[in-house]
This record gives structure tokens, C-alpha cells and sequence, in this order.
């Protein structure tokens, strides 16, 4: 990036970027669990792995298509905590909940149709359990690490392709799968097929990833506690909002790394 800040985007713009990359996240995971139970009926291990790898390698391209305008959140969890370290306003993250949850919801109608499903079918998978619950905490936790160590440390390049990465080994090592974000989470009770969850358990996985949200940042703020505004405005990629937050220059972004170390990466 040059040191001339670029004009800002406005915010129908970034409103537009996350509804629509909320919309293929979540065509993205309902679709490609359908196709998994179409294509490999009764191996429910290789759906998951099916359904794994199409969501971690199209998250990637995903936040590549929208993250340039909006910062490719696509999660409201995400969003806030963006927030409160001061790289997105509190209000334009409230503008972001909306729109991704209602772009969820749209995405979810899209991977319906498109299989020849009803646009709408209530999912009648019940997860809501104690360890669904730690394993929602500890995905959200991981996923706003991933996303602001990159950030600190000055290798936001490399965002969209960990985040791909994390989800897609978080479909593993949790019982829960991993899906550490609340809008996609009402958008996929709207599919009663494999990715599914039934509108019972949608409050118990909210909770959970609001709790994984809290302590992930406490956490960022123990282990990075010198993270800037500026920082916190390239996550998940960098991006230029109405307040100029994201239009830092890469030399600035370098200085406030070197400060914490002479490699750039904190202590």
C-alpha cells in the first residue's frame, strides 16, 4: 500500500460486500453439504470431509472477492470484536449484523434451490449439548486469534488462506464443527440437510460464540496488548472505511511492529 490514503468506502458499500459474501459463505456450507450427502450417501466421515474442504478452500477465494471492500468479516463476532479494538466503528458494526445475517439467510434459500430442495426447510438436527457448547467457545476463540496475531504481527496477506485453513481443520477437532459464527448459524437453520441445525439449538451455539468472542479478545488484548486501531482496521483484510482507519500506510503499520521487536512480531 502507498502512504497516500485512498478516498474512504462508503458504507452501503461494505454493507453490500458483506451481505453478498455472507450469501456465498453461506451457499458455500449448506451447498456443499448437500452435494457431500448426494455424492457419498451413508459416509457420514467423508461428507464431513467433502463438506470440510469445499468450505475452506471457498471461504478463502470468498474473502479475496468482498474483503477489499468491507474487510470480508461476514461475522458479526468478528465485526465486534474489530470494534472494540477500535478498527471499526460501533455503529458501522452494528450496520454489519444485519446485513450478514440476512445475506446468511439468503445464501442458505440459494443452496436450497439450487439442489431442487424447497427454498426453505426448518433443519431438524438438534446439536445443542454441553460439548457442542465448549467446542463453539473454543472454535470462536481460535478464530479471532487466528485473525488478529495475523493482523499484529504485519502478515494480514495471509489472512483469507488461515482463516480457509482454521475452519476447515476446526470441522475436525470440535463435535460441534466448528461453525464459530452467529449469522451463519440462523442461516443454516434453514436447510434441513447436513449442515443444518434445528432452531433449538441456534441460541445455545450463539451464546457459546459470544462467550468464545469475549475471551478471545481478552485474550488478544494479553497477548497483543499493542495492537492499534490501524491494525485492527486490516482484519480481516485491509480495507478503507468513512473514518480513513484502514488507509494506513505500510510504513506506519511497520513502525508500530518494530517497536514491539526488531523482527516486526510481538513478544
Amino acid at each position: 500500500m502507498s502512504g497516500v490514503a485512498s478516498a474512504p468506502i462508503p458504507l452501503w458499500r461494505r454493507l453490500l460486500a458483506e451481505f453478498l459474501g455472507s450469501a456465498f459463505l453461506a451457499a458455500l456450507v449448506i451447498g456443499s453439504g448437500i452435494a457431500a450427502q448426494q455424492l457419498s450417501p451413508g459416509q457420514v466421515g467423508l461428507q464431513l470431509a467433502e463438506n470440510a474442504a469445499a468450505t475452506a478452500a471457498g471461504l478463502f477465494a470468498i474473502i479475496l472477492m468482498f474483503g477489499p471492500v468491507s474487510g470480508g468479516h461476514f461475522n458479526p463476532v468478528v465485526s465486534f470484536a474489530d470494534a472494540a479494538f477500535g478498527g471499526l466503528s460501533w455503529r458501522d458494526a452494528g450496520a454489519y449484523l444485519p446485513a450478514q445475517v440476512a445475506g446468511c439467510t439468503i445464501g442458505a434459500v440459494g443452496a436450497n434451490l439450487m439442489f431442487a430442495l424447497p427454498a426453505v426447510s426448518i433443519s431438524a438436527k438438534h446439536r445443542a449439548s454441553g460439548a457442542h457448547f465448549l467446542s463453539e467457545v473454543i472454535a470462536t476463540l481460535g478464530l479471532l486469534l487466528v485473525i488478529f496475531a495475523l493482523a499484529r504481527s504485519g502478515r494480514g496477506s495471509s489472512a483469507p488462506a488461515a482463516v480457509g485453513a482454521y475452519i476447515g481443520a476446526a470441522y475436525w477437532f470440535t463435535s460441534s464443527t466448528s461453525f464459530a459464527n452467529p449469522a451463519i448459524t440462523i442461516g443454516r437453520m434453514f436447510s434441513d440437510t447436513f449442515a443444518g441445525i434445528a432452531p433449538g439449538s441456534v441460541l445455545s451455539f450463539i451464546g457459546a460464540q459470544i462467550i468464545g468472542g469475549a475471551l478471545g479478545v481478552a485474550v488478544i488484548k494479553v497477548l497483543y496488548p499493542a495492537i492499534t486501531p490501524a491494525e485492527a482496521a486490516d482484519i480481516i483484510v485491509p480495507h478503507r472505511s468513512e473514518a480513513g482507519r484502514g488507509s494506513t500506510s505500510a510504513a506506519s503499520r511497520t513502525a508500530s511492529s518494530s517497536a514491539d521487536s526488531p523482527r516486526g512480531l510481538p513478544h
